[in-house]
């Protein structure tokens, strides 16, 4: 009995896992100064106004650059702006608790500003993706049952039909006769004159949409407190992995949670200096990279194999420490690329969903994310993991694939209407079914292999897309790619390639087939491949595989 207890702990403190239930704790604890706030009358941005800088040091500290202007914006000034903001959206427009507020814009360094104004009040944030379609923004604005929409004036366009009142965030020289903007309520607005929020940590403050890359798009609930975990976490990651001092490039959508949770609110309270693109764009990356000596880039696989295949030697990264990577898989052979090419620059790869509010897993030792190319990290304090199996939802152990759970204080409140999907995501015990494949390693690293439900069922085996891309992204004369299932009488699915060849390249069919059955199992094979000038992906670089299987069969449709 003695020698099965010291078994049990000695494999309990090297992986977290305890056999008896089938749970992963979490390994790392938090010291005391990272504690989850428990004052049940605590908010999002009154924790994080509180987390800057003291206003002795306030003016001196930038927080936002503009890399388009070289705009800069202190704490001082990003303080005032949203008590401002928030004064103004108060008497001005009326907003008032539990109202939602619908953003549509793309990054600025006036996003922060609204999002913790709306916070600040009570109010609901609730924001858009600016390159989906009217029809797409008009549904979300109805669905979240918007009161007030703030948008940038390139946006107003696709608000025709929409008959809820409307500010745009600043001035242009084609909107001058708009409606009021978020710069006038900042600058004619007391910050003083702001009435005391009766807020709770069980209020909810944003509602965002999921991507729907396998599905329709459905509203996430996230509370105060969800967003007050993750704001701590977030700080204590920061402290760990030492980049309290590192200059942040944000180019990742400010209307998903990888880029809200990072810099519209958890950034801020390390006194962090975020230089903001309104979008990705590789040669503007590279330029802010020197012009402002940028150490940190939270990215998506997307741009990592960007850096790999197009940065040129000359460019200066000399600056450059750390890069993350979040929002879809990372394989090991694209990391390892990364870093022959990059040696000096530490590469870690974290695990997060919209209904998580914001990352599960992340690297903390940059040798742990060496050892381990491909896994994405181990789980943040707090947090717990299953993997159950996909038929019979038994329990796994070290190494076994199944499908991933997690339980944290971060997990959403539900679906925005939709109470069936919310009781099939979360379990009456609190367990979160994430959807994805993966599995947890002997030493307590999670590997997340592909979405279960974008699994290819060929002949009876499951075939993991994320893992043909991985190896058809190995090949020279091929820059992006994608996998999708292609329905067939005889085995059900298979797998059908969507590459993207490198310029001047004569790569064929055949040549992609015979290079991947080369070095994959026979029942993992592509069987059919198309070119493609550029593979369709959502802004926070995952693959839109809906309208690949739309594009494959209209092509079998066209061929009959």
């Amino acid at each position: 009995m003695e020698e099965e207890t010291g078994e049990f702990r000695q494999h309990f403190l090297k992986s977290g896992f305890d056999p008896a239930t089938g749970v992963y704790h979490s390994l790392a604890r938090l010291g005391e100064e990272y504690k989850i706030p428990t004052r049940h009358d605590l908010d999002t941005a009154t924790f994080v106004l509180s987390q800057f800088p003291h206003p002795d040091h306030a003016e001196s500290r930038v927080a936002l650059i503009d890399s388009a202007t070289n705009q800069r914006v202190s704490y001082g000034q990003l303080r005032r702006s949203i008590r401002a903001l928030a004064s103004g959206l108060y008497h001005a427009l009326g907003v008032r608790k539990g109202d939602v507020v619908f953003l549509l814009s793309p990054n600025s360094v006036l996003y922060p500003t609204v999002c913790l104004a709306i916070f600040s009040l009570g109010a609901i944030l609730s924001p858009a993706n600016p390159i989906n379609t009217e029809s797409e923004i008009v549904k979300q604005v109805r669905d979240s049952g918007a009161k007030l929409i703030i948008s940038a004036p390139g946006e107003l366009h696709k608000l025709k039909q929409v008959t809820v009142s409307t500010i745009i965030t600043s001035h242009t020289n084609q909107s001058k006769n708009e409606s009021v903007s978020v710069e006038e309520l900042i600058e004619c607005c007391d910050p003083t004159e702001l009435p005391k929020s009766e807020l709770t940590q069980s209020d909810t403050a944003a509602i965002l949409y999921s991507s729907g890359t396998t599905g329709t798009s459905k509203g996430v609930i996230l509370t105060h407190s969800n967003f007050l975990s993750i704001m701590v976490l977030m700080k204590w990651t920061v402290n760990v992995t030492d980049s309290q001092n590192d200059v942040f490039l944000c180019f990742l959508p400010m209307f998903h949670i990888y880029g809200l949770a990072f810099f519209g609110l958890g950034l801020f309270c390390s006194g962090i200096t975020v230089v903001v693109m309104q979008k990705f764009d590789l040669t503007a990356m590279l330029d802010a990279v020197k012009v402002h000596k940028v150490n940190n880039i939270p990215a998506v696989p997307p741009v990592i194999l960007g850096l790999v295949k197009y940065c040129k030697p000359g460019s200066d990264l000399s600056s450059l420490k750390r890069v993350g990577s979040g929002a879809a898989p990372l394989s090991k052979e694209l990391s390892e690329a990364f870093r022959r090419k990059f040696p000096w620059v530490e590469l870690r790869q974290g695990y997060g969903l919209t209904e998580t509010c914001g990352a599960t897993s992340f690297f903390v030792s940059d040798e742990d994310a060496r050892a381990r190319a491909g896994s994405c990290g181990a789980l943040l304090p707090s947090f717990c993991g299953k993997i159950v199996d996909v038929e019979t939802v038994g329990g796994l152990g070290p190494c076994r694939r199944g499908e991933l759970l997690i339980k944290s204080p971060t997990i959403m409140q539900g679906y925005l209407g939709n109470e069936e999907a919310t009781r099939e995501t979360i379990g009456e015990d609190g367990w979160l079914r994430t959807g994805d494949l993966g599995y947890f390693d002997e030493d307590g690293f999670l590997y997340v292999v592909d979405r279960i439900k974008e699994l290819i069922k060929h002949n009876g085996y499951q075939v993991a897309p994320a893992e043909l891309e991985a190896l058809l992204l190995s090949h020279p004369n091929i820059l992006d790619a994608a996998v999708i299932p292609l329905e067939d009488e005889e085995a059900g699915q298979i797998p059908m390639a969507y590459v993207v060849r490198a310029t001047g390249s004569q790569l064929t069919e055949d040549q992609v087939i015979q290079f991947v059955a080369a070095q994959v199992a026979p029942y993992k094979k592509v069987r059919r491949v198309a070119f493609i000038s550029a593979i369709p992906k959502s802004a926070a670089g995952k693959i839109l595989r809906k309208q690949l299987v739309s594009l494959s069969q209209q092509q079998v449709v066209a061929k009959l």
